[in-house]
C-alpha cells in the first residue's frame, strides 16, 4: 500500500485545519476529519487526527482500534506506528509501545519524539543500553546545528573519543550551548565520569531550565552518585509536567527504596510491572525491594517469575542464592549448569551463574565442585573490576603517617559536636548486620543502611587538579580548619537526615568501608560512636570471596587480595587503638556468638544506652534490612556459620599466606 497520497484543492485547505486544531481543540479536529472521510473514506491523515484527538479527549480505547487498524492499513507510514506507540504507552502497555515505536523509527530515523519515547520506556524496563542508544539518536535527530551532526553521530555510533574531542573544540567556541553541554555530560557519564557530568548537567539546566531531557539525565546521574535526595527533587519535577514517564517511575522506584521508602517503592514498582509485566530485570528489582522489607516468600516468587521470563538471567539466580536461606533443587542446580555449557551466555550473567552454583554446591556439601564454581565466579568478575591492593596499602601507611596522637591533639574540639551517629565498620560479612541489628532493636537507636556519605566527603577532599586525586587523601585533612571540619560533620547530619524515619536521637551508618575513614569521622563528628565488627579472618574473608557483591567491594574477587586488605584494616585499626585509645569498641564476631547476652549489655554500655531485653530479641525487629545478612539477621545466633570456612580449607592457602601474622594473633592484632 503506498504512503499518503496528496491531497490537492479544498482537502488539503481541510486537513490543515484539521490538523491545527489538535493541540487546541481536539474535539473540533476530530470533527473536522470525520467531515473529511465523508469525501475521501480510508484518507490516512484524516484517520490519524481523529486518533490523535481521541487520545487527546481521552478516550484511549477508540484511539487504539483506530490507530491499530490504521496501522496495520498503512505499514509502511512512520506515523501511524509513532503514534499507536505513544496511545500504548498512554494505557499503560508499555511492552507493545516498543515494537510500534521501533518500527516508527526504521521506517522514518528523524522522528526525534519517538526516539526519545522509546528510550522512556527501555530505560523503564532496564534495558539501559538500548535506551542510551535510543536517547543518542534523539540527541542526533533533535540536533538542528549543523556544527553538532558529527559529535551527535560519533555519540550515536559510540565512537566517544572522537565525539569528547568535537565537543571541547565547539564548547570552547560556544560555552552556553546547551545541547552541546548535555551532549558532552552524556560523554563524561559513559566514561564513568560522573561528577564532570553532573557537573555540566547542572549548567545546562542553570542555562536552559525547562530543557526535560538534559533535567532526566540530571536526576539518573545524581542516583547514580547516591544523591538520593537531589535525584528525588529531580524526578518529583519530571512528573509534576509528565506524570506517566515511565522512566521517572521507574527511577523513582529505585530512589525511594535507596531511601528506606519501601511501601512508596513497592507501590511503584507493582505500578511499572502491571505496564511492563514481562520484564524480568523489573521483577528482579522488584524481588530486591520485596526482600529488604522483609517479605522473603514473595521476593523469591518475583525472582522465579524473572527466570521464568529469561532463563539465561544468571543474577536472578544469585538473587535466590543470596538470600542465603533459600535452598536450590536439583532441577534449579541442573538448569543452571545447562547455561553455563552455553557458549553465547553473556560473561555478566555466566559469573552470576558461578557464584549460584557455589552457593548451591555448598549447602548440598560438595565442597570441592562448589569452590570451583566460586573461584571462577571470582575470576570472571575480576576480569571486569581489576583491583589493587598496592594502592590499599600506601593509603593505610599514608594514614598511619598522617594521624598521629600529636595530630589529633592539636585539634582537639573540632567537628560537629552531635551524639546522633553510631558508625559500624569492618569488613563486609564481618557480623556488621548483626551488629546494626541488635542497636537497631534498642528503642533510642535507628538503623539505616550503608550510607555513602562519608565516601562521598572523601571524594570530594580528594578530588581537585593533581593527576593521582586518592594521594592527596588523608593528606589533605591536615589543611583543614576548625570551622571546616565542622562544616563536614553538618554536612553529613544534613545529608543523612532523609534516611531518618523515626525520633530515635541515635541512628546507625553501616558502611564497613569507612574503617579506612576513622581518623576523618573522628575529626569531623568526635562524639559519634565507632564500632569495629571484626570476624576470625578465615571466615570473614572466604565469606567476602563467596560473595558477589553488586557493586564496590573489588578486593573480594582474589583470595590473596582479600587477605591483604583484611592485613591492611587491621594494621590501621590498631593504629587507631594506640593513637586514641578507647575510642573505637570491638565486637568479635565469635564472642558474641558464645555469650551473647555479654557483649550486648558491653555494646550497650559503649553507646551510653541502657540495656533492654529487646536487643536480645533482635530476631524479632521487622525492620528492612538492606545487606545479604537480611534474612540471617531475622532469626536467633546460629552457630553453625562460625566453622563453615574449614570445609573449603584445602583451597586456602594463598589467603593464609596473604593474612600472614594477623592469622595467627586473632582475635589480637599483630605488633605494628
Amino acid at each position: 500500500m503506498s504512503p499518503v497520497p496528496e491531497p490537492v484543492g479544498t482537502l488539503e485547505v481541510a486537513l490543515k485545519h484539521a490538523g491545527s486544531l489538535l493541540d487546541s481543540q481536539p474535539d473540533l479536529a476530530r470533527q473536522q476529519a470525520e467531515e473529511i472521510l465523508k469525501v475521501a473514506p480510508n484518507h490516512p491523515l484524516a484517520e490519524l487526527f481523529i486518533g490523535i484527538a481521541q487520545r487527546r479527549l481521552g478516550d484511549t480505547g477508540a484511539s487504539l482500534q483506530t490507530l491499530r487498524g490504521l496501522a496495520a492499513r498503512q505499514p509502511s507510514w512512520a506515523p501511524a506506528h509513532y503514534e499507536l506507540g505513544v496511545t500504548l504507552g498512554a494505557m499503560g502497555h508499555g511492552e507493545q509501545a516498543v515494537p510500534a515505536l521501533r518500527h516508527a523509527v526504521r521506517l522514518k530515523p528523524d522522528i526525534g519524539d519517538a526516539w526519545r519515547l522509546l528510550g522512556d520506556h527501555l530505560r523503564a524496563m532496564d534495558d539501559l543500553a538500548g535506551a542510551d542508544m535510543a536517547y543518542a539518536n534523539h540527541i542526533k535527530v533533535s540536533t538542528r546545528d549543523p556544527r553538532l551532526l558529527a559529535p551527535a553521530s560519533a555519540l550515536c555510533e559510540n565512537r566517544i573519543p572522537e565525539a569528547e574531542a568535537l565537543l571541547r573544540r565547539h564548547l570552547r567556541q560556544f560555552p552556553t550551548d546547551v545541547a552541546a553541554i548535555r551532549m558532552f555530560a552524556e560523554v563524561a557519564a559513559r566514561l564513568g565520569r560522573l561528577v564532570d557530568a553532573e557537573n555540566l548537567l547542572a549548567r545546562c539546566l542553570e542555562l536552559a531550565p525547562s530543557f526535560t531531557a538534559a533535567r532526566q539525565n540530571y536526576a539518573l546521574v545524581l542516583h547514580r552518585l547516591n544523591k538520593t535526595t537531589e535525584a528525588l527533587a529531580e524526578i518529583d519535577r519530571l512528573l509534576a509536567t509528565d506524570p506517566r514517564n515511565p522512566a521517572s517511575r521507574s527511577l523513582k522506584a529505585a530512589v525511594l527504596n535507596r531511601l528506606g521508602e519501601y511501601e512508596q517503592s513497592l507501590a511503584l514498582y507493582a505500578e511499572v510491572l502491571a505496564e511492563y509485566p514481562k520484564q524480568a530485570k523489573i521483577w528482579m528489582s522488584y524481588g530486591h525491594a520485596l526482600k529488604t522489607a522483609g517479605q522473603q516468600a514473595r521476593s523469591i516468587e518475583a525472582y522465579r517469575r524473572s527466570i521464568d521470563l529469561t532463563p539465561q538471567l544468571g543474577e536472578a539466580y544469585w538473587s535466590l542464592a543470596n538470600l542465603k536461606t533459600f535452598r536450590f533443587t536439583a532441577e534449579d542446580i541442573a538448569a543452571m549448569r545447562a547455561r553455563l555449557a552455553d557458549d553465547g551466555l553473556a560473561a555478566e550473567d555466566r559469573y552470576h551463574f558461578h557464584f549460584a552454583l557455589g552457593k548451591a554446591l555448598e549447602d548440598a556439601r560438595d565442597f570441592g565442585a562448589s569452590f570451583t564454581h566460586y573461584a571462577e565466579g571470582n575470576r570472571l568478575r575480576r576480569d571486569a573490576a581489576p583491583y589493587s591492593a598496592g594502592r590499599t596499602t600506601a593509603a593505610v601507611k599514608r594514614s598511619r603517617a598522617l594521624f598521629t596522637e600529636e595530630f589529633f591533639a592539636s585539634r582537639e574540639g573540632c567537628g560537629a559536636r552531635d551524639h546522633d551517629p553510631i558508625f559500624v565498620v569492618g569488613l563486609p560479612r564481618a557480623g556488621s548486620t548483626l551488629v546494626e541489628q541488635i542497636l537497631a532493636s534498642h528503642s533510642r537507636v535507628e538503623g539505616t543502611m550503608e550510607l555513602p556519605d562519608v565516601p562521598a566527603i572523601v571524594h570530594s577532599l580528594a578530588s581537585g587538579d593533581e593527576h593521582d586525586a586518592p594521594a592527596r587523601y588523608p593528606g589533605v585533612v591536615a589543611k583543614l580548619r576548625a570551622d571546616e571540619l565542622r562544616a563536614l560533620g553538618e554536612r553529613y547530619l544534613a545529608q543523612t537526615r532523609i534516611q531518618r524515619k523515626t525520633m530515635a536521637p541515635h541512628f546507625i551508618d553501616k558502611m564497613p568501608n569507612n574503617w579506612a575513614h576513622v581518623g576523618l569521622i573522628h575529626l569531623m563528628l568526635p562524639n559519634a560512636r565507632i564500632i569495629d565488627a571484626r570476624r576470625h579472618p578465615l571466615s570473614c574473608c572466604f565469606s567476602g570471596f563467596k560473595q558477589h557483591f553488586a557493586r564496590g567491594q573489588h578486593f573480594t574477587y582474589d583470595l590473596a587480595d582479600i587477605g591483604r586488605y583484611y592485613r591492611d584494616y587491621v594494621e590501621l585499626m590498631a593504629h587507631f587503638d594506640v593513637v586514641l585509645p578507647g575510642r573505637i569498641h570491638r565486637v568479635i564476631y565469635e564472642r558474641m556468638v558464645e555469650d551473647t547476652e555479654t557483649e550486648v549489655r558491653r555494646l550497650l554500655e559503649y553507646c551510653g544506652l541502657p540495656f533492654e531485653d529487646a536487643c536480645l530479641r533482635f530476631y524479632e525487629n521487622d525492620r528492612a534490612v538492606r545487606t545479604a545478612s537480611s534474612e540471617q539477621v531475622r532469626r536467633p545466633i546460629y552457630r553453625e556459620s562460625v566453622e563453615q570456612w574449614r570445609n573449603f580449607e584445602p583451597w586456602l592457602e594463598p589467603l593464609k599466606s596473604a593474612l600472614g601474622p594477623v592469622l595467627d594473633a586473632y582475635p589480637e592484632a599483630p605488633p605494628v
